[in-house]
C-alpha cells in the first residue's frame, strides 16, 4: 500500500515544480513510510510514498517503462491479487519482466490492453498512468472503493492524490466548503455521498470508475456496476460457491513478502477469515497465524447487552484462539487514550469521522504495526450478506431514508437557523436518498419484497460500506499498516448480490447463507452466534470526557464551530442524561457519546485546516 499524488498542466513545463510535488507527496508519509519517489516530465508531475509489501527491493515508484518510442509511467496504491495469472498471460504474449512486483504487472497490463486492462484486475487499487502514445493520463479505482483517489479539475489543471491533505498542498486548492459540503458533514456524515470530496472543487473518483485526462479535458466513466441477474443455483450449490470463492480470495490475499496477521473479534466474519488463514498456513507449512483484538478498560464492567450488541466479544475471541491455536495479541485502551487520539483520527481522514470508533482503530493499527505490516479484516460481510439490523426490522426497511441515519430532524436541530436555512438538511438528505434509489438495478418481474431487499442491499454496498472502508483505509494507512478485506472481492460481491433474499437469510438468520457456507470451517456455537459490531467503549467516563470537551468548545468564543450550530440545543442535550446516551446518531456504534465526539472532531477540523465556509 502506498500514497500517490500529482498534477498535470498541459500548457506548462513542470520540471521546476519539484518542491511542490515533494510537498504534496511528503504529507502522505504515513501511508508509505518506506520510500519516496517523484517523476516530472513536461506537463506531468507524479509523486509516490511506498509501503513495501511485495518485492521490496525492486518495486520502487514512480515506475517508468519504455517501449520503442513510447513511455509509460505509473503511480499506484494497492494490491493486484491476480497478478501471478496476469503475469503468466503477459509473458505468453511476449512480454518480459524485470521485477516480481504487481506494479510492473499492472503497468505492462496497461501497455498490452490499454484502459481495458482494468476489467481484468482483481484487487484493491487506485492508480495513474501517463501514456506518451495516447498523450493522456489514465486513472482507475477498484470496484468497491477500498483504495481512495481524490481529484480536482480546475482552471486547466488536474490535481490528484490518495488523500485530501495532499491536494490541499497545491496552491490552486483551498480548504473551503459550501452548502453541500456542510450538509455532507452535518446531515450525511460520517458517510459521504459517492464522489463527493466535501471541500469545494474536490471530488473522489467513484468505486468502479476510471477517468482519462487529455488536452481536450476530463472524461469519467464506469467500468463496473452491480448488475441484476437471475440466480439459478440451489441452496447447497450456493453455499459451496460462496465457500470456494471466499477460500480463494483469502489465500490470494495472504500472499506477502512481509508479516501478515488477522483481526479477530470472535464474530462470524473475522473468525471465518482467521480459520481459513490458519488452514492455509498449516497446509503450506507457514507456521502460526498471529491474531489481534481490541477492547477497552472496564468494558466488562459496564457492558450492557442490547439489540445492536447482544453479547461481549472477549469470551468468543478466547474461544477461537484456543480452537485455532493462533498467537494472539490482546490490545486494550483507556478513555484518556481515546480522547487524545480524536484529533489524530480527524487528521488521518482530513475530515470528521466515526469519532471514538475511528480513534480506537487508529490506536489499534499503531499497535498491530509493531508486529505486522499486513492485516486481514472482515469488513463488508454485513453489507454483502445482509447482516445489519436494518435488513431485518420492518420500521427500518420502511424508513424512507438511509436506515443507518434516521434522525435527520435531530441533526438539523443542532444547526444554527442561518445554516439550516442555507443547506436545507431535510431536502438535501431526501435528494441524496432518491439519487441512490434511482441507481438500483432491478429484475423484471420482481415481487415488492424482492425489490425492497435488493434496494436495501444496494444502499448498503454503495452508501454505507464506503464509510467503513474509508475508516479502515485512513486509520490503517495512518499507521503505515496495510489492511486487506476479502469480503470485498468483486467476484464474491457480484455473486452474492443476486442471491434471493430467502436464500441469503436462510434459517431465518442474518447472513444465513454465509453461515451455511462455513459449516465445518467454524465451531457451531461460533457459527450461529448473534452478530456483534466492532467493539466500542461502554465506560461512562468516556461520555463525561467528550461532553466536557464539547462544553469547553461551546464556552470558547473563538471556536470556529459556534456560528454553525444551535448552542442552546446542544447544551440541552448535554444536560439530559437519557438523551446523551440514547441518541440515534449514526449506524450501530454512534449514539450520544459519539455525537459529542463528532462535534469535537468538527471543531478541530475547522480549526486545524483553517476551513472557510461560504
Amino acid at each position: 500500500m502506498c500514497g500517490i499524488a500529482g498534477f498535470i498542466e498541459w500548457n506548462r513545463d513542470l520540471t521546476k515544480e519539484l518542491d511542490l510535488v515533494l510537498d504534496m507527496t511528503s504529507c502522505l508519509e504515513k501511508r508509505g513510510p518506506d520510500a519516496q519517489g517523484t517523476w516530472i516530465s513536461g506537463p506531468c508531475a507524479f509523486g509516490h510514498r511506498r509501503l513495501s509489501v511485495m518485492d521490496p527491493e525492486n518495486g520502487a515508484q514512480p515506475m517508468v517503462l519504455a517501449e520503442e518510442d513510447a513511455t509509460y509511467t505509473i503511480v499506484y496504491n494497492g494490491e493486484i491479487y491476480n497478478a501471478p495469472e496476469l503475469r503468466k498471460e503477459l509473458e505468453q504474449r511476449g512480454r518480459r519482466f524485470g521485477t516480481h512486483c504487481d506494479t510492473e504487472v499492472l503497468l505492462q497490463a496497461y501497455m498490452e490492453w490499454g484502459p481495458d486492462c482494468v476489467e481484468r484486475l482483481n484487487g484493491i487499487f487506485a492508480f495513474a498512468i501517463w501514456d506518451s502514445v495516447r498523450q493522456h493520463i489514465f486513472f482507475a479505482r477498484d470496484r468497491l472503493g477500498v483504495k481512495p483517489l481524490f481529484y480536482c479539475d480546475l482552471d486547466g489543471t488536474l490535481i490528484f492524490a490518495s488523500e485530501p491533505k495532499s491536494l490541499l498542498k497545491h496552491p490552486k486548492m483551498q480548504a473551503a466548503v459550501g452548502a453541500d459540503g456542510l450538509a455532507e458533514i452535518f446531515v450525511i456524515g460520517p458517510a459521504r455521498t459517492p464522489g463527493h470530496g466535501i471541500y469545494k472543487n474536490m471530488k473522489e473518483l467513484r468505486p468502479g470508475h476510471a477517468m482519462i485526462f487529455n488536452r481536450s479535458g476530463l472524461q469519467v466513466f464506469a467500468y463496473w456496476k452491480l448488475q441484476a441477474a437471475m440466480h439459478y443455483d440451489s441452496v447447497e450449490d450456493t453455499a459451496a460457491n460462496i465457500r470456494n470463492l471466499l477460500q480463494d480470495t483469502v489465500e490470494r490475499q495472504l500472499l506477502s513478502d512481509v508479516p501478515v496477521c488477522t483481526l479477530l473479534s470472535g464474530g462470524l466474519d473475522s473468525s471465518a477469515l482467521t480459520a481459513l488463514a490458519v488452514n492455509y498456513y498449516r497446509r503450506t507449512g507457514q507456521g502460526q497465524v498471529h491474531t489481534y483484538s481490541v477492547d477497552y478498560v472496564d468494558n466488562d464492567k459496564y457492558f450492557q447487552a442490547h439489540s445492536y450488541q447482544p453479547g461481549a466479544d472477549a469470551p468468543w475471541i478466547k474461544r477461537m484462539v484456543e480452537e485455532l491455536e493462533t498467537e494472539h495479541h490482546w490490545i486494550t485502551f483507556d478513555t484518556p487514550e481515546l480522547l487524545k487520539s480524536l484529533p489524530d483520527s480527524t487528521e488521518a481522514r482530513d475530515l470528521p469521522g466515526m469519532a471514538d470508533v475511528d480513534a480506537s482503530l487508529l490506536l489499534f493499527c499503531r499497535e498491530i504495526k509493531k508486529g505486522a505490516t499486513v492485516a486481514i479484516s472482515g469488513e463488508a460481510a454485513d453489507e454483502v450478506f445482509g447482516g445489519y439490523p436494518w435488513f431485518h426490522r420492518e420500521e427500518l426497511l420502511e424508513a424512507g431514508t438511509f436506515p443507518w441515519s434516521i434522525a435527520t430532524d435531530l441533526r438539523a436541530g443542532l444547526l444554527s437557523s442561518e445554516v439550516r436555512d442555507w443547506i436545507k438538511p431535510e431536502q438535501y438528505v431526501a435528494e441524496r436518498y432518491q439519487e441512490a434509489l434511482d441507481e438500483v438495478p432491478h429484475l423484471q418481474g420482481e415481487t415488492p419484497e424482492q425489490s425492497r431487499m435488493r434496494t436495501m442491499s444496494y444502499l448498503n454496498i454503495t452508501r454505507f460500506m464506503p464509510t467503513l472502508l474509508d475508516r479502515k483505509d485512513r486509520m490503517s494507512m495512518g499507521a503505515g499498516l496495510e489492511v486487506r478485506v476479502p469480503f470485498c472481492d468483486h467476484r464474491l460481491v457480484d455473486y452474492v448480490w443476486n442471491i434471493p433474499w430467502e436464500i441469503k437469510a436462510i434459517g431465518g438468520r442474518e447472513k444465513g447463507i454465509l453461515r451455511k457456507a462455513l459449516e465445518g470451517v467454524l465451531p457451531e456455537d461460533v457459527l450461529y452466534r448473534k452478530k456483534s459490531p466492532y467493539p466500542k467503549t461502554h465506560n461512562p467516563e468516556y461520555l463525561s470526557a467528550v461532553k466536557a470537551e464539547v462544553l469547553r468548545i461551546l464556552d470558547d468564543p473563538s471556536s470556529p464551530i459556534l456560528p454553525l450550530i444551535n448552542k442552546p440545543r446542544i447544551l440541552e442535550i448535554a444536560s439530559s442524561p437519557e438523551s446523551s446516551t440514547n441518541l440515534p446518531w449514526f449506524g450501530q456504534l454512534m449514539s450520544g457519546p459519539q455525537l459529542f465526539a463528532y462535534l469535537a472532531q468538527v471543531n478541530h477540523w475547522l480549526s486545524k485546516y483553517k476551513v472557510s465556509v461560504g
